[in-house]
């Protein structure tokens, strides 16, 4: 009877990791509007969403047909020369051919791209932090120890 009632939790437990594995979490923010998300980014929940909740930019719409995120973007634009603005967001496109996925806003033909970073972790287009690759140790761990 225990060994059920182990088996059940070990499979309860795994079916929530892999369900939670699909939506990427990425920080959404410019540096226009708010100087915590410039060069020296300043993590807050308030900027963090559930990128399975976001549809693409309308401009990207149309290359691509899925509409999930597929990674977390941080880019660099210049619209006025000499003053980068930093916009962090949910990446749609395809991780190893970035350059549909960071073009620009065809509204805003004067600005520059001068750099796109895509990334395929939770929170990655922010501040590095190993406290998800902790727990996760720690849960596979303590998983194992209640299955031996």
């Amino acid at each position: 009877m225990v060994s059920s009632v182990k088996l059940i939790l070990a499979l309860t437990i795994l079916a929530t990791l892999a369900c939670t594995g699909y939506a990427i979490k990425c920080y959404q923010c410019e540096s226009v509007s708010n100087p915590k998300c410039g060069a020296k980014f300043e993590a807050d929940d308030s900027l963090l969403f559930d990128c399975a909740r976001i549809a693409p930019p309308r401009f990207l719409q149309s290359f691509f047909p899925v509409r999930n995120a597929t990674g977390c973007m941080k880019k660099v634009v210049e619209i006025v020369t000499g003053h980068p603005t930093i916009a962090r967001s949910c990446y749609f496109g395809d991780i190893i051919n970035t350059q549909a996925g960071c073009q620009g806003d065809p509204s805003l033909p004067f600005s520059k791209e001068l750099s796109c970073d895509v990334c395929t972790k939770d929170e990655c287009n922010g501040s590095s932090s190993l406290a998800p690759i902790a727990v996760t140790i720690l849960l596979f761990f303590g998983l194992a120890r209640m299955l031996a």
